[in-house]
């Protein structure tokens, strides 16, 4: 057995040997693993649908995504697991190596553990090691057993999930004595979730003992050398989970798994390439990137077919995904995306049109083929809003098509809207109508533009009168805060801008303080509401300063505080970039640092909220690159304080493009000038086609405020 390990060792040494451009060695997956990150811990490759890592033995918010790090028992070895979600899911088709045919759950040392992108490894306290790695479709587990093991036995376990996940249906049974299919139904989060799996051992296993087909305990013939155990997934048939098996692991090398998994990551994130003395930035950034990678995730099998949100099997020229947390990826992880994975925008698209076919609206937030209808406004709209106007291959007028009848739908408040021009906070049941009043603005703003574009006259004016809710309704001109109004226009008393009751007062994951801003699509109607720029600035000033309290039953997800400014949750994230709007970037520049360097880290507890699919760790990207895009759609990207010396994005087509630091450190946060591919650049925003089209940008940084950006023309 040493030997065995001996020669694991040193292919693993080989297989992980770094050089200048292994991007891998900068990622630390254990980040937000602690504290509230609910981040994945495990083996998966970029966007792939297997996500196979540990599953815990306790439940519950900080377990959403069934590890988190102040726990050290697991229960099962899952195939595919949520990345920062606040609601628990998933955890299907679950394996245990045992010793003990009765064990359900082991101890382990997180001194044991080891884990990049795409491999994990821990020492379980029984003494075997467990080893995974993944391709998009297959999990690929390593089992080691001790050398005093008389008898190695596996448990797979179809009644076990994560959180609200329940198993209603499953069944299984022993092909050959190398092989298990069946099938796992449940209902949760994904009210009807189906997962068909098949199973292949390297060595013969007998069954043992069969608990009605949920739990089957299976004894392993020989521990003399690890157990290789390849798992399929599939939410059509087991026959496409076979074929998914088939295509993407027909083999048995282990070692050369793990050195394709290593290498896709580096591919992907080798699209960014960042120049820095800071390792310690080096290695948050590049594991930010790699959490923006982990979803959308593939949902389609290798050929082609994949359940739709009618239940129905379809069948496309295109790859399906799934895992769309719209309400938090619109803001930065989407147009993150579109800079650096230009090749996904038509899949994404595609599928986001199809899901409209299927179940009559776009996705608000699909899981596994279901809407669970989380959150609140139509966050599906800027993002496909967002690819049209980009210029990705789409079709416009499927997308207007699509776009407008989500937002006209009698339902989520929109009936109300449509009737009053806004949510009557005394007559909608689901409360949050401030919240939800303003994301259907925003939304509203993108559909507009696009229809602006297409030339439809009417419908431009209908979606923008919508728009415009927020300062026709929400906005009370006395406290300067948006408020519930009542069905005879009145707004809503007591009023206190601190406090909120979560997911029962007029504001979403948030208060006052929180939700007067968003109104990313048009931040200058903002200004203009509050009386001017001078107002407006300083209740801006005023936000990162205040204190006062949220209340007992305030939601967990507001965290991350800077006076009330919220950056552990997402409606605060486009905040600090709406002082270039007013011509004060410096007071941005300013914050926007000390996020950078202060609400991130590199530890288990390394964010300062729920990581939301890859949303808080896009925030980073962008904003550390030096811009972040405010308005929803279209693709324009303001400037913040550049963290990096220089930062080189593949932006697809063979085209770079290079943001360059000069004189930058931790004291020189300001930006004092700017050149785009060595003219002069005084405007402190950049467009989405100046990105996409290849260059060089550089500023010129320096330790004092400066009067770039500041002209009225030069704002965004």
């Amino acid at each position: 057995m040493k030997k065995i390990f001996l020669t694991a060792a040193v292919a693993l040494a080989t297989i992980f040997s770094v050089s200048a451009q292994d991007y891998t060695q900068y990622v630390n997956p254990f980040i937000g693993t602690g504290g509230h990150g609910h981040v994945f811990l495990g083996a998966n490759v970029p966007f792939g649908n297997i996500q196979a890592g540990p599953t815990q033995k306790k439940q519950g918010w900080d377990w959403c995504s069934g590890y988190h790090y102040s726990d050290s028992t697991v229960i099962g070895f899952g195939q595919m697991h949520l990345s920062g979600t606040g609601i628990g899911d998933l955890g299907d088709v679950s394996l245990l190596p045992m010793t003990n045919p009765s064990q359900r759950e082991v101890k382990f040392s997180h001194k044991a553990e080891y884990v990049r992108p795409g491999y994990y490894s821990v020492m379980l306290a029984s003494g075997i090691r467990v080893e995974l790695t993944a391709t998009q479709r297959v999990a690929f587990h390593r089992y080691s057993f001790p050398a005093d093991a008389t008898k190695g036995y596996i448990a797979l376990n179809l009644a076990q999930g994560i959180g609200w996940d329940k198993m209603t249906s499953c069944k299984f049974k022993q092909e050959s004595d190398k092989t298990i299919t069946g099938f796992r139904m449940s209902e949760g989060w994904a009210k009807d979730q189906r997962v068909y799996f098949i199973a292949e051992f390297s060595e013969p296993v007998k069954l043992e003992e069969n608990e009605c087909d949920t739990i089957g305990i299976f004894s392993v013939v020989s521990t003399n050398q690890p157990l290789l155990v390849k798992v399929g997934i599939s939410a059509v048939s087991v026959e496409n989970a076979r074929k998914n098996l088939q295509q993407e692991l027909p083999g048995w090398n282990f070692a050369s798994v793990v050195a394709k998994a290593n290498a896709d990551w580096n591919r992907e994130l080798s699209k960014i390439a960042i120049k820095t003395q800071d390792e310690r930035a080096k290695r948050i950034f590049y594991t930010a990137l790699y959490h923006t990678m982990i979803a959308p995730s593939v949902f389609s099998d290798v050929n082609g077919e994949y359940r739709g949100a009618d239940g129905k099997t379809h069948k496309g020229d295109f790859t399906d995904y799934t895992t769309f947390s719209l309400w938090d990826t619109y803001r930065a992880a989407f147009p993150l995306m579109t800079l650096i994975q230009p090749e996904m925008q038509r899949d994404l698209a595609e599928t986001m049109l199809h899901i409209f076919k299927q179940q009559g609206k776009l996705p608000v937030w699909h899981l596994m083929g279901n809407e669970t209808d989380c959150m609140v406004g139509n966050p599906g709209v800027p993002v496909l809003v967002d690819i049209a106007l980009k210029g990705f291959n789409v079709n416009k007028k499927a997308v207007f098509e699509a776009v407008k009848a989500s937002a006209m739908r009698d339902e989520r408040g929109m009936g109300l809207l449509k009737k009053y021009g806004y949510i009557p906070c005394d007559l909608d049941p689901e409360k949050e109508t401030v919240a939800k009043g303003l994301e259907y603005a925003l939304a509203d703003a993108c559909i507009a533009k696009l229809a602006k574009q297409l030339g439809k006259t009417e419908d431009y004016k209908y979606f923008y009168k919508r728009s415009q809710s927020y300062r026709d309704f929400y906005f009370d001109k006395q406290t300067k805060f948006m408020r519930g109004v009542t069905s005879d226009h009145k707004f809503r008393e007591p009023f206190d801008p601190f406090s909120t009751v979560h997911r029962q007062d007029d504001y979403t994951e948030g208060n006052a303080w929180q939700y007067v801003w968003l109104v990313p699509h048009d931040v200058h109607g903002l200004v203009a509401a509050f009386g001017g720029e001078k107002p407006f600035a300083s209740k801006l000033d005023s936000l990162f300063i205040v204190n006062g309290d949220m209340g007992a039953d305030a939601s967990p997800d507001i965290t991350g505080l800077i006076g009330q400014y919220a950056h552990g949750n997402e409606p605060s994230h486009h905040i600090l970039y709406m002082y270039n709007y007013v011509g004060q970037p410096w007071k941005g520049a300013d914050k926007i640092r000390y996020v950078l360097s202060n609400l991130y880290h590199d530890d288990f507890d390394g964010l300062s909220g729920n990581e939301d699919v890859g949303q808080m760790s896009a925030w980073y990207i962008l904003s550390s690159v030096g811009f972040y895009q405010v308005d929803p759609a279209g693709g324009r990207y303001v400037f913040g304080s550049p963290l990096f010396d220089e930062v080189t994005l593949n932006v697809g087509n063979g085209k770079t493009f290079r943001v360059v630091a000069h004189n930058n450190s931790s004291e020189n946060k300001y930006i004092q000038s700017a050149k785009l591919n060595g003219k002069p650049y005084t405007r402190s925003y950049i467009d989405f086609k100046d990105i996409v089209r290849g260059g060089t940008l550089e500023f010129v940084m320096g330790n004092k405020p400066s009067q770039f950006g500041v002209k009225p023309s030069d704002r965004p």
